[in-house]
């Protein structure tokens, strides 16, 4: 064990003392993402927190289009794995196009309401050179080369629903990207959703015009990209669903981050390094090191919450209420975290990411 493995293991151990008793056995996660390309926002190192944790298992990842197309994405993910020495991990292809959105369709909201700046495998070339927008098998290489691991057999939705009917309420999904996959799996089998452990999603911000920011609402795009996937997921009856859209807004990718993840090289920080742009919000690794460790929550709520999915001006906007009103939209509550201690998240994070997952050398 390296030293910042153990470093992170001594954290976790004194934070689950702190909070109450360590699990008794391994927390199972399935990772479902649009898991982007070099260039701009990686969350393919959002894996970490999860991946250097001695109490969470991974079972897969699958994938989906949203920030790039599925097959681009998979390429980055599975090229990823290789890199950070985890190649036995599964990556099941999901969906390559929303339920009913199109990039047609957003282009005429657009031409009503007003611009999308970040329409991700829809953006325009011309402002996103990597961008291609017409042609969704299309793979832009990683920047060192194509991964040699391929895809699983089988779909995301299929796996999706195999693996709750194997582990009846253990599995925690974690949905980064849009909830196409989900949606797909609660369609072929009503039991599915019943059986997840829980769902933790990164969209249904809450704050989407605040403090004049008119690119607010845009940036729930893991909703906006698919609406009617997000409204049939929350319709759905799940034990318990966890958003973290907002809160995860608070911390960001800055060069003094980098530059002390950098202190201690792995894998994966030297692959951040390569790969992502500075000054991003850390979305995904937020979300994942709450998966981790539950106890650097220390501020929610709890609302019900839908997608509009008229096609009008709120299209793709998250409605809420209050639960004590019991409004007509949502069978399910959410609970939204609303603050993280901050310092924490940050700690285990850098520990994370420097941790080398590559299997050590075997002596003679």
């Amino acid at each position: 064990m390296t030293p910042a493995q153990k470093h992170l293991l001594a954290a976790i151990i004194v934070s689950a003392f702190c909070h109450g008793s360590l699990r008794a056995q391994e927390d199972l996660v399935i990772y479902d993402n649009d898991w982007n390309i070099p260039g701009s926002y990686i969350e393919q190192n959002a894996l970490m927190p999860l991946l250097a944790s001695p109490h969470v298992k991974v079972l897969a990842c699958t994938t989906v289009t949203g920030d790039c197309w599925r097959d681009e994405g998979a390429a980055s993910l599975l090229r990823y794995l290789e890199i950070i020495g985890r190649p036995d991990i599964p990556v099941y292809n999901g969906a390559v196009f929303p339920l009913v959105n199109t990039r047609e369709r957003m282009k005429h909201w657009e031409e009503t309401y007003g611009y999308v700046y970040w329409k991700g495998a829809w953006n325009d070339p011309a402002k996103f050179p990597r961008s291609h927008p017409d042609e969704p098998y299309k793979i832009v290489p990683p920047l060192d080369r194509m991964p040699q691991l391929r895809p699983t057999a089988g779909t995301a939705a299929d796996f999706l629903i195999k693996a709750v009917h194997e582990h009846p309420h253990q599995i925690t999904i974690f949905v980064g990207g849009p909830l196409t996959n989900l949606a797909l799996a609660i369609g072929l089998d009503p039991e599915f959703a019943g059986l997840a452990k829980r769902l933790i999603f990164f969209g249904g911000a809450l704050g989407q015009l605040s403090d004049g920011d008119a690119d607010g609402f845009h940036s729930d795009f893991d909703v906006i990209f698919d609406p009617e996937a997000a409204h049939i997921v929350l319709a759905a009856h799940w034990a318990k669903i966890i958003s973290v859209a907002d809160v995860s807004n608070d911390f960001y990718l800055d060069k003094d981050l980098m530059r002390r993840i950098q202190s201690h090289p792995s894998p994966a920080s030297d692959y951040l390094e390569q790969n992502s742009a500075i000054g991003l919000p850390l979305w995904g690794e937020l979300a994942t090191s709450i998966i981790a460790d539950p106890t650097l929550i220390t501020k929610s709520f709890e609302v019900t919450m839908d997608v509009d999915i008229d096609h009008g001006i709120n299209y793709g906007r998250t409605v809420i209420g209050p639960v004590n009103a019991k409004p007509r939209f949502g069978v399910s509550n959410v609970t939204v975290i609303k603050a993280v201690d901050g310092k924490r998240f940050i700690d285990q994070l850098v520990l994370a990411i420097q941790t080398d997952l590559r299997p050590k050398a075997q002596g003679p």
